[in-house]
């Protein structure tokens, strides 16, 4: 399914506004399919390949591959000129990028898809599984919650498909292959993916009525997908010309970098860096998709793990009794506790504790042990929350935000929220984890600032009373 040349121009959206796509747009029974398109814009089915020949670089293949010509329009040439003056910012996106790309790539060829996509993470995350948006659309591909769910990928307390990568990136080539099925028509299916089926039809009627062109850059689609378009093309063409515009990429292996391991059970994310002979940091940023310090009990049960470290990896996990994969303490109950207050207090949840101790109502007695399972600290790796301003040609901004995970004591205060705190901002202002703001303040990690919200800073973070079983 290799689309034509000149349509391959993708519609992703800009960090700000990710995958505005609603559910019932994309479930509708009111293809697109009916309204008249363009000649000019539908492709062909395939295209033929020509043979690769491997140098071993993984962007050398991709510039192979790139068939795109890049149309010379104001934004186009105006991003382009950005990433020429901006070589710094193309390398740091080609280090995260190293452990996957040849993993995305693979995916794209496999389904014949335009190698161009492949390039959508630069643009949607810088190639960051942490990332965030203003629209609550996270991880490489940036997919919202809704559609997310819509594709497949999970989402609870223990694991977020979203920044699953092999997951996510399944999701997001299916949500690709469905909506190029509905229009036949790269261009519109992109705008779809950006800004919905139903405003995609709107915008195409709305020319339609007024005798305008229905190409896509004289549609009137939201300001985020019409320039989410050039960036992408002008990021392919500083790629495909890297040389001649001398931005050096450090080349990446073309071939596998990682493997997904199906270890068939619950697995503490400590126990497997162990076993795996890797620090518990380089595993994690591997295997963004666990939100905790343990794989979840109901699965997916897959690691992606490096393949240096795989046979030595297999073997040690071989060895290891299923009953050790998860490490556990005692907890002695407080006066005042009750099981909420202690699974919020250790990042756990209530029917977890239930279960490893058979417990069947709430009643507990201060005085005596809880077995608990052992959280991880300090395990957390830095998250990027991106934003675009929109008024200016422009990648989208970065701003750093570390969990801290810090047991020492901080001063009592209130915050204030203003506009455009973030848990993720304030907690690294104080020096605290979002998930102590959150049990502190009684919160849920789906509960939403608002402007003049007081939140509470105790002087102590809650302590675990630990003894090793």
């Amino acid at each position: 399914m290799r689309a034509s040349i000149f349509l391959i121009a993708t519609g992703f959206i800009l960090l700000s506004g990710c995958q505005t796509v609603a559910v019932e747009d994309a479930e509708t029974e009111k293809s697109l399919n009916g309204v008249n398109k363009p000649t000019s814009l539908k492709v062909p089915k395939l295209l033929a390949r020509r043979n690769y020949q491997d140098r071993g670089d993984v962007w050398e293949r991709i510039r192979y591959s790139m068939d795109m010509p890049i149309p010379d329009q104001q934004l186009v040439n105006q991003y382009r000129d950005w990433y020429i003056n901006n070589p710094q910012h193309l390398e740091q996106i080609s280090q995260r990028a190293k452990p996957f790309l040849y993993l995305i790539v693979q995916e794209f060829e496999h389904r014949d898809l335009p190698i161009e996509l492949a390039l959508l993470p630069m643009v949607e995350s810088s190639f960051n599984p942490f990332a965030y948006s203003s629209a609550d659309a996270s991880g490489l591909w940036q997919f919202t919650s809704p559609m997310a769910s819509h594709f497949g990928l999970e989402m609870n307390w223990w694991y977020d498909g979203r920044r699953d990568v092999p997951a996510a990136t399944t999701a997001a080539l299916d949500m690709l292959e469905y909506l190029y099925k509905k229009t036949d028509n790269w261009l519109y299916a992109l705008a779809a993916y950006n800004a919905g089926e139903g405003r995609l039809r709107e915008a195409i009627r709305y020319n339609e009525a007024r005798g305008l062109s229905t190409d896509f850059w004289s549609l009137p689609l939201p300001k985020e997908t019409r320039q989410y378009v050039p960036q992408l093309l002008a990021i392919a063409d500083v790629i495909k010309h890297s040389e001649s515009y001398g931005i050096s990429l450090k080349p990446i292996p073309n071939k596998p970098l990682v493997e997904v391991i199906d270890v068939g059970s619950q697995i503490d994310i400590a126990v497997a860096a162990d076993l795996a002979n890797i620090s518990i940091a380089r595993l994690q940023k591997l295997n963004p998709g666990f939100n905790r310090w343990a794989t979840s009990p109901d699965g997916p049960h897959q690691l992606i793990v490096p393949v240096s470290k795989v046979s030595e990896f297999k073997q040690a996990l071989a060895d290891t009794d299923i009953s050790a994969r998860v490490k556990w303490f005692k907890y002695q109950i407080r006066a005042g506790d009750n099981i909420s207050v202690i699974a919020k207090r250790h990042l756990t949840t209530v029917s977890e504790i239930k279960a490893m101790n058979d417990i069947n109502g709430d009643k507990i007695v201060a005085g005596q042990f809880l077995y608990m399972p052992q959280g991880v600290s300090g395990m957390t790796p830095e998250v990027e929350l991106t934003s675009t301003n929109t008024a200016q040609v422009s990648t989208p901004s970065k701003q750093t935000r570390v969990i801290s995970t810090s047991n020492q004591p901080i001063a009592q205060s209130d915050h204030t929220v203003k506009y455009g705190d973030t848990l993720w901002s304030i907690a690294k202002v104080y020096k605290v984890s979002v998930d102590q703001i959150i049990a502190w303040n009684k919160m849920t990690d789906k509960d939403k600032l608002t402007v003049g919200k007081t939140l509470q800073f105790y002087r102590q973070p809650f302590k675990l009373q630990q003894t090793q079983l």
